[in-house]
């Protein structure tokens, strides 16, 4: 049965972007000195102020508080706050009054929801479980209208290809706002309706719902009201059922809004798989060819690295490698956004370490595998895997090395170190060699080779070794200085006068915004520290969590201060000038970092000047703001005609929300997405482990299991990248198709009982 009448009383306080947010305080019977009402429209309808009052109040009378969010207009012309008034909660609250039940021809509906006069039902008229749950869905759908009703403005704002889109999200977002808990177990317990899975398509699930229950006539005798005339005509229910806003078509809208932005899916398959590349792209003959052949169908290319050049050279490999092998492939290039990153420590030394395989005892088990060719030659073949790789310039004498000849160098301590020549492969431009070293050797550039008892010939030297990474170790108790990125070479010291560690950060809007006591974390979260002192130019941290043995922290690892109110910028020059060869050569862009619709404002403006209204926008939610405001970016981004997604990056957002509220996260955002009709990436750290070290864990295997539910699955580089991308295309695959004939169904007896 439904509640009684209730009063209602609410507190209002303004929050800083310019929303109302209102307690209610739900009684059964009181006399609260204030009432309040929610948009009038909503109220023409009649009974609609019984029949939702009574569905919020409960059927317990106990007090109870609700938090809700609604615009109020603030009497100004502010175009930055353009789109912002959207609800997100919705308040519930009415003002009885004494013309409750005159109709109101004039409101703009279609939909025609409950007689007027006399003919509203009441909670003392409902009879039976079925009429209960009837009232009940029918005053979800009032509210559900009601909304959209409210914001209709808006939604006549949104792009012609999401406007029924981005009422379904008003529709889901309307039913969210309401405690439904108690609905949908008495829904569940008659096998009807799971609230839960409506996300689609709201309003058909509730009509087909009302229908059904409205032909339920378990006792038409006692029955006071006859609520086929009461609710919608059949006519009307016809209509959200079966038309613009029905279940097949909103599902189709929605894989058709997937395949706009990622492409169409090959057979088999139905999700896709994303591969972030970079300079290792260009530096492997075979590789964007090999990645593509695992099944990979969308390239991501992050702009924080590199160069417009190498950038140039991937989408080349990407765009042919795709044409000749006949796999269509789509590239995503991630503008770096105003994200907050290590310096450039000071490189190392140019000088490779061969280490051949040891026991316990320091005894040789195994050499080392080195691989010898011309800096041009191209990469080792894929069935091979060398411990290192040396470019040898001397073309006499690699002409003239055979298998079984040995060839000798110095390396930088002056020890005599002997490569034996095991088989030679042709390779791209050239010929290699497969060698093996049995003693630990540090080669750098420029060290000469010889061929054994031919010290004559000595015509070659190795070139082309890279820099070491150089790194910090720091431990819980260090000290980490922190200072604004300076040219001055002695600024580019990885310590600092007073001792303790030091790098440096670009971002000087940081160094203004932070203050003592705040926490701060780096690459990840993979360590944390306390801000202890800050001025103008220089952070100091005490480290909080790390490693026992010590946490490396390198060159260009993120930072994150989730406490601090950072005012960050939206696109950053750096974005808008990359955002320039993104236009020319990408098909989607992703836009890091979003946190308020004056970023897509900025987004959309930009994209306008380029015209570029078809390439494709992938939000990353990476940050608190951007979580809390997504239906607002979403419904603010669907202004624009491109192809729209959203990215889980799960790196930033666990750091900035917090660990154990990630499982929380990522599940409201497939679901208000589902809803908005938008496909998601699951992002970040994805099969870790197999991309690394070959090896997955069974945690990762869930992980991906979930991450089935969105439309694409992101992985990250690795050594062992096309070997992982094989194995999740396999999973995908097998997910879409019947088990392997070795798993039979499982069921009470088996098939051979």
């Amino acid at each position: 049965m439904l509640g009684g009448v209730a009063s209602v009383s609410m507190f209002t306080n303004q929050t800083a972007n310019g929303f109302q947010v209102a307690s209610f305080l739900f009684v059964r019977s009181s006399n609260l000195s204030k009432k309040y009402s929610i948009p009038q429209p909503f109220f023409k309808i009649p009974g609609a102020r019984e029949l939702i009052f009574q569905f919020v109040a409960g059927n317990n009378g106990s007090l109870t508080r609700k938090n809700i969010v609604f615009a109020i207009p603030n009497g100004k012309d502010d175009a930055e706050k353009e789109g912002s008034d959207y609800y997100i909660d919705y308040p519930v609250a009415i003002d009885r009054k004494r013309d409750g039940n005159s109709c109101a021809p004039e409101m703009e509906t279609t939909f025609s929801l409950l007689p007027c006069g006399e003919g509203t039902p009441k909670s003392n008229e409902i009879n039976g479980k079925e009429d209960g749950l009837l009232a009940k869905l029918i005053a979800v759908h009032l509210h559900v209208l009601a909304m959209e009703q409210w914001n209709a403005s808006k939604l006549k704002m949104s792009h012609k290809n999401y406007v029924v889109s981005a009422t379904n999200l008003i529709h889901y977002l309307a039913l969210k706002s309401l405690d439904v808990e108690q609905l949908k177990e008495e829904l569940s317990s008659i096998g009807l309706l799971n609230l839960d899975t409506i996300n689609q398509h709201v309003l058909a699930s509730l009509s087909a719902g009302i229908r059904l229950l409205d032909t339920l006539k378990y006792d038409s005798s006692s029955r006071t009201v006859s609520y086929s005339e009461g609710i919608a005509s059949t006519k009307s229910l016809d209509k959200q059922i079966n038309g613009e806003f029905s279940i097949s078509t909103l599902r189709r809208r929605a894989s058709h809004t997937g395949d706009l932005l990622l492409g169409r899916l090959p057979e088999k398959r139905k999700t896709h798989i994303m591969v972030t590349v970079g300079q290792e792209a260009i530096e492997s003959e075979t590789l964007v060819k090999d990645l593509l052949n695992a099944g990979t169908t969308i390239v991501r290319i992050n702009c924080a690295h590199g160069s417009p050049e190498i950038w140039s050279e991937i989408i080349r490999r990407v765009k042919r490698s795709s044409q000749i092998l006949e796999k269509p492939c789509r590239i995503l290039m991630d503008l770096a956004g105003p994200k907050l990153r290590t310096g450039t420590l000071q490189p190392g030394p140019c000088v490779l370490k061969i280490s051949p395989k040891k026991n316990a005892y320091g005894q040789v088990i195994c050499p080392a595998l080195v691989w010898l060719s011309s800096p041009g030659a191209g990469s080792p073949p894929a069935h091979v895997s060398p411990d290192a790789v040396l470019h040898v310039d001397g073309e006499e004498l690699l002409s003239k090395l055979e298998p079984n000849d040995v060839v000798t160098l110095s390396d930088a301590r002056g020890k005599r170190r002997t490569l034996k020549i095991l088989s030679k492969y042709p390779v791209f431009s050239g010929i290699g060699f497969m060698a093996e070293c049995s003693k630990t050797a540090y080669v750098k550039s420029g060290a000469k080779l010889f061929i054994k008892e031919r010290k004559k010939f000595s015509a070659g030297h190795v070139v082309n070794i890279p820099p070491l990474k150089q790194f910090i170790r720091l431990r819980v108790g260090d000290l980490l200085s922190i200072s604004r990125d300076s040219q001055n070479e002695e600024n580019k010291l990885n310590y600092s006068s007073t001792g303790s560690h030091r790098i440096t950060c670009s971002s000087g809007y940081v160094f203004d915004s932070v203050k003592p006591g705040e926490p701060i974390a780096f690459d990840d979260g993979k360590i944390w520290g306390i801000i202890k002192a800050t001025s103008t130019s220089e952070i100091v941290v005490s480290i909080t969590h790390a490693s026992p043995t010590g946490s490396k922290l390198g060159s260009e690892k993120s930072i994150n201060i989730p406490r601090s109110n950072i005012r960050y910028e939206g696109l950053t020059l750096k974005d808008l000038i990359d955002l320039d060869f993104v236009a020319d050569h990408a098909d989607m862009v992703g836009v890091s970092f979003v946190r308020d619709v004056s970023d897509i404002l900025l987004l959309r403006q930009e994209l306008e000047k380029r015209k570029r209204g078809d390439l494709g926008v992938v939000l990353k939610i990476e940050t608190k703001g951007g979580f809390e405001r997504l239906p607002l970016l979403l419904l603010e981004a669907m202004k624009m005609p491109n192809p729209l997604g959203i990215m889980i990056a799960r790196g930033d957002l666990a750091v900035e929300c917090g660990w154990e509220n990630m499982a929380y996260i990522q599940e409201e955002i497939i679901s208000v997405c589902k809803a908005a009709h938008v496909p998601v990436i699951w992002a970040t750290q994805v099969l870790e482990s197999l991309v690394k070290y070959g090896v997955p864990t069974r945690a990762e295997l869930t992980d991906v299991a979930d991450g089935m539910r969105t439309s694409c699955i992101m992985l990250n580089k690795g050594k062992c990248i096309v070997e992982a991308v094989t194995f999740l295309h396999r999973i995908l695959s097998n997910h879409s198709m019947k088990p392997n004939a070795e798993f039979k169904p499982l069921a009470l007896f088996s098939h051979d009982s």
